[in-house]
């Protein structure tokens, strides 16, 4: 069953549609429903791709000692962070 719109296409999109009309032998409509379906279905039939990290030991920093956390935090903020 179809459905009658209204569509507001930009100048460059009409134009392609246009194009594509007589190139093909179809109507504005066939074009813009076959473009449509085409788009819509391309979309949904994509799969994600996984983004991955690689981890890379940094290591510490020379002079850094994480059991002394006075002095850790003396190193981030500076001696003046109480």
């Amino acid at each position: 069953m179809a459905k009658r719109t209204t569509l507001t296409l930009e100048d460059d999109v009409m134009s392609l549609v246009r194009g594509e009309a007589r190139r093909t032998g179809q109507s504005v409509k066939s074009v813009v429903n076959d473009a449509l379906r085409v788009g819509l279905n391309h979309g949904s039939s994509q799969t994600p791709r996984t983004f991955t990290v690689a981890a890379k030991d940094l290591g510490l920093r020379p002079g850094i000692d994480l059991d002394d956390i006075a002095g850790l935090i003396e190193n981030l903020e500076g001696p003046q962070h109480r």
